[in-house]
């Protein structure tokens, strides 16, 4: 349980080509060691059916290899194009799924809290998100896609809300 150390987090930036995922081992209070972070692939030409069934068995490999405590995700928001934001509810909704299959407790946070609790501002850009995250990880993210830094982001916000309770109006919707 998040507040009992040690703790892992999975953190998920859904996408129906590239869902980032970044596993985030809690030590102590402002300690993390990255466990694994990268991306779930799906060429352009698959059908939406065959990448959600990739998403999701990703997702569960990834709980089967580190048992995370928990995950976190960035809730939905509305594109300007509604056919955009329906092919990210299905990644999200295969991403929630397979989480909730395996018991891990899903929370949402939106991606300027994520980035908040990176950098320390809602409007960084995603080359300030990794260049924290390195700094922050003591990791070499030069080769690391930023759809999987957005998901280490996701992971430290809730790590942080976890740990510190004045933290708090960052909370996420469970799901």
């Amino acid at each position: 349980m998040p507040g009992d150390f040690p703790f892992t987090v999975l953190g998920v930036d859904t996408a129906i080509r590239k869902t980032g995922y970044a596993v985030l081992q809690v030590t102590a209070p402002g300690r993390y060691n990255v466990l694994d972070c990268g991306l779930i692939n799906n060429g352009k030409d698959l059908l939406h059916s065959e990448c959600l069934r990739r998403i999701s068995g990703g997702i569960r490999e990834i709980v089967r290899m580190f048992q995370p405590d928990s995950a976190s995700i960035e809730v939905a928001f509305v594109y300007k194009n509604i056919r955009t934001a329906m092919i990210l509810s299905l990644a999200r909704g295969a991403v929630i799924a397979s989480l909730a299959e395996q018991s891990v407790p899903v929370f949402e946070y939106s991606p300027k809290s994520a980035k908040r609790a990176a950098v320390g501002r809602g409007d960084a850009s995603k080359e300030q998100v990794a260049a924290m995250m390195a700094a922050i990880c003591g990791i070499d993210i030069s080769g690391v896609p930023d759809d999987a830094t957005d998901a280490l982001a996701l992971a430290l916000c809730h790590a942080n809300v976890s740990t510190r309770k004045e933290l708090l109006f960052l909370t996420g919707v469970r799901v």
